[in-house]
């Protein structure tokens, strides 16, 4: 027996792979989205901040 894996192996050993421990790395980082990522996180941000301040109730505003 040999240790070499045919393409067929190959293929359903990463599929189970990825069916227990998922995507390990995304396919995009956050260094890669450049300005347009860092925009949508600010955005984001503001939006989470504006959700809080709306949460806040009047006797301490």
């Amino acid at each position: 027996m040999t240790d070499e894996l045919t393409p067929r192996q190959r293929a359903e050993r990463r599929r189970r792979l990825a069916e227990i421990f998922g995507e390990v790395l995304p396919e995009q980082t956050s260094d890669d989205a450049g300005e347009a990522g860092a925009a949508e996180r600010r955005t984001d941000d503001q939006a989470q901040e504006d959700w809080l301040k709306s949460q806040v109730p009047p006797h301490h505003g």
